[in-house]
């Protein structure tokens, strides 16, 4: 420890008389004793000879043995004098030589409360909209907890007292005193607030230091969220890739391969004419048809991938009627119910219309069953659609799988998919929150 550190253990100088006559008392039972015992124990003519030195040698080890104790008793009977601010500031500027800024604060925490009497001692520091305590007396528990208010603090059980240091109209440090019940003194709120003006400066400069310290750690949590949320985006955008591929392959595959064989086979009734013009023409006119009608589903295919990739309804009416348009057109019915009370961030109601749109064209891809109940609506700071199947056609773990892509999709956007088998009826709850936010890393590893 420090030089300036270990002079607050010193005892100061009004203790020395009382060490001295306390010393000098031991030292005089000590020989009377030592010198009795060993003048019965050796006789007079020896202990007149040997007795003093052996007396002297006992009470020099009693009185080394004894110092510590004599020390304690001396600083009981001798009050010690309040510290005066400026003694404070000067073992303050000592501490700001050897160390940070911070080094300095136990210092004015310990003579807030020997300079005042108090069972306990604090200094608080302004750290964002709350404040730390950043020092406290005696040294132990309570460094680190922080209040939200200077009322709350205020508020606390065993303060009795306390004196804001302000930086301009904004609060930095706040200094603390509790007395246990005993009343404050006029020389108390005094002595208190002389340290707070000449640490003034020291307080500000500390409190600054902690407020640029936590606005670096908070600099670092926005580039680790940032850096997250590309790469959730990366995740979305990698999902709504294959989507669409899966989609186009799967709607021009079987389509262009109907078309391609209708326009072939046109051609061929054509190099046919020569034997039957008629015939041929007939036939050639026949298989133009159908590839007009395939080049029609084809369109249309296309019309509906495009509509699924943001329809246009969506955009101009909301969620609840692009859902009402998907749901025309499946082979099942749907008892479409509940509608998001206001307009959402586009990116929120373009994942929510996706994520319903699969799960009931997913259950209702086929007819024959009871309808399927979809209830869409808000809760709290989510928007959700729930999905009701009382006769599904797999079980949760087939949902879920085919569902993995709407599922990644959505926990990009920091919402989920949830499936509950209750008993042979399935429910579907897919969820994101009503805007977008980034998610925050709390110092204990976890994510809020």
């Amino acid at each position: 420890m420090s030089d300036a550190g270990s002079a607050w253990r010193l005892p100061h100088r009004g203790t020395w008389p009382v060490r001295a006559v306390l010393l000098g008392l031991l030292v005089a039972v000590v020989l009377l004793v030592v010198a009795g015992v060993w003048a019965l124990l050796t006789g007079p003519a020896l202990a007149a000879v040997v007795g003093p030195f052996v007396a002297a040698a006992v009470a020099a080890a009693a009185a080394r043995a004894a110092r510590p104790a004599l020390d304690r008793v001396a600083r009981r009977l001798v009050p010690r004098p309040a510290s005066t601010p400026y003694a404070v500031l000067a073992d303050t500027a000592a501490r700001v030589r050897e160390g940070s800024l911070a080094d300095a604060l136990p210092g004015l925490a310990r003579v807030l409360g020997e300079g005042t009497a108090a069972e306990t001692a604090g200094v608080w520091l302004a750290v964002g909209d709350d404040l730390v305590a950043q020092a406290v007396f005696p040294p132990g528990e309570g460094v680190g907890e922080r209040v939200p208010s200077l009322a709350a603090l205020l508020a606390r059980p065993g303060i009795d007292h306390a004196v804001p240091v302000l930086d301009g109209e904004r609060l930095r440090a706040v200094l603390t005193v509790g007395k246990g019940g005993r009343p404050v003194t006029a020389a108390d709120r005094r002595l208190v607030r002389d340290v707070a003006g000449g640490a003034h400066l020291l307080l500000q400069g500390v409190a600054r230091t902690a407020e640029l310290a936590a606005r670096v750690r908070r600099v670092d949590e926005l580039a680790a969220e940032t850096a997250a949320s590309r790469r959730r985006l990366e995740v979305a955008r990698d999902v709504e890739r294959r989507r669409l591929a899966t989609e186009l392959r799967g709607a021009t595959s079987e389509r262009l391969a109907a078309f391609r064989l209708a326009i072939t086979d046109a051609g061929d009734a054509l190099e046919d004419a020569e034997d039957d013009p008629e015939g041929a023409a007939e036939m050639a006119r026949h298989h133009v048809e159908e590839a007009r009608d395939r080049l029609t589903e084809l369109i249309d295919r296309f019309r509906v991938i495009a509509r699924g990739v943001h329809p246009a309804v969506l955009r101009e009416q909301g969620p609840r009627a692009a859902l009402e348009e998907v749901v025309a057109d499946l082979p099942r019915r749907v008892h479409l119910s509940g509608r998001l009370p206001d307009r959402l961030p586009r990116e929120i109601e373009s994942g929510l219309y996706h994520a319903a749109a699969s799960v009931v064209s997913l259950l209702a891809a086929h007819g024959g069953r009871p309808p399927l109940e979809a209830h869409l609506g808000r809760h709290g700071d989510t928007v959700e659609v729930r999905v009701d199947d009382g006769d599904p056609a797999g079980d949760a773990a087939w949902l879920r799988a085919a569902l993995a892509d709407d599922l990644d999709r959505l926990a990009a956007f920091g919402g989920d998919l949830e499936v509950t088998d209750h008993g042979g009826r399935l429910e579907l709850r897919a969820w994101l929150p009503d805007r977008l936010r980034p998610v925050v890393l709390d110092p204990g590893g976890g994510a809020r």
